[in-house]
């Protein structure tokens, strides 16, 4: 059978064109993450995601610092439509470096706090959102310490606890963002002088995470410590009797309820420099926002919603509290501004 030329280029051309459009109907229902949240209770979101959407999700888990080398090292051939990290100092040196790609959403403006998330782009947009909140309180022995005793940040430097402070690393992005939001409070003179009370008031070198400085608090090592609130929530929610026994024998504050309020950090979201399905990463964050996702922050991994007006049911997160505390209302693109400077004070005062 003789084939007419013109036919099989018009034939050749429409399978091309359907090829094609079955390729973007593909990629259309497809959402590449990059995400520092390895949280085994996120799942569940993962899942109600794409079966409200049908969108289908393709994870890369990694820690901030790789995530944030790995879309550098891949440019603009980075598959990667929508990223998750969980510091404010990571999320603004992503934003610094032109990782995200700012972007225009009236979900995420109404339901995000300004304090929250990045400050307005040039053409309006934002590029990262803050999705939940962590607040860095102070854990004390109960034998040793009254909570008047540790009611603010600032009196961790007082000479009472000489020998008695437990803290992880100070250049670890919690800390720094901790001591970035007091530089703004403090100024960087006051500040560096509070982080050299700090290094002469330690019972021991920086070392481990949060969860060792409240175990250090428990066995009498320190007398206070400074923990993020989802690593105390855990335990007290654990049914390992040695967690509870731990958290039986320490008390918790959130300091600064009366000035400033207590530090929170965020852990938050943003949509790819070069993302190739955008409108699914703006639907993706706008999910996160949800009551349900926010709900979900909170119940599954101990984090406070950021959304505003969000209520929740953790009982070890009410308990802390009773239900509400006072946070801190400073910008946290401010906090992250902040870390470069932070890092030299702590050179100069010795803190690891």
């Amino acid at each position: 059978m003789k084939l007419d030329p013109m036919n099989f280029l018009q034939s050749a051309l429409i399978m091309t064109c359907l090829s094609a459009s079955a390729a973007a109907m593909a990629q259309d229902k497809t959402l590449n993450i990059y995400s520092a949240r390895h949280y085994p209770t996120d799942e569940v979101m993962y899942s109600d995601f794409t079966k409200a959407t049908g969108i289908k999700i393709n994870r890369v888990d990694a820690d901030d610092a790789g995530i944030l080398a790995r879309l550098k090292a891949e440019g603009a051939a980075s598959p990667a439509d929508v990223i998750l990290l969980v510091d404010a100092a990571r999320l603004w040196r992503a934003e610094v470096d032109g990782l995200f790609l700012p972007i225009k959403s009236a979900k995420l403006e109404a339901a995000i706090p300004a304090n929250l998330r990045a400050k307005p782009a040039d053409n309006g947009g934002t590029a990262w959102f803050g999705l939940s909140t962590r607040a860095r309180v102070i854990v004390y022995d109960k034998l040793k310490f009254s909570k008047t005793d540790v009611d603010s940040y600032e009196k961790l430097a007082d000479a009472k606890f000489k020998g008695s402070l437990c803290i992880r690393s100070g250049s670890h992005p919690y800390n720094l963002s901790l001591f970035g939001a007091m530089t703004e409070h403090l100024g960087p003179q006051k500040t560096e002088v509070w982080l050299k009370g700090l290094v002469d008031n330690m019972a021991r070198s920086p070392k481990g995470g949060d969860t060792d400085q409240i175990k250090g608090v428990a066995s009498g090592e320190c007398g206070v410590a400074v923990t993020n609130t989802y690593y105390l929530a855990r335990m007290m929610r654990s049914s390992n009797p040695a967690d509870k026994a731990v958290t039986e024998k320490i008390g918790v504050v959130f300091p600064n309820q009366n000035s400033w309020g207590t530090h929170v950090n965020v852990a938050g979201g943003a949509v790819a420099r070069y993302a190739k399905n955008t409108d699914n990463a703006v639907k993706f964050l706008e999910y996160l926002a949800s009551p349900s996702a926010q709900n979900h922050f909170a119940n599954g991994n101990n984090e406070w919603p950021a959304a505003k007006g969000v209520s929740f049911d953790n009982p070890a997160l009410k308990a802390m509290t009773g239900g509400s505390f006072k946070s801190e209302l400073i910008p946290i693109s401010a906090v992250g501004m902040n870390q470069v400077k932070v890092q030299q004070m702590l050179d100069r005062v010795g803190f690891k």
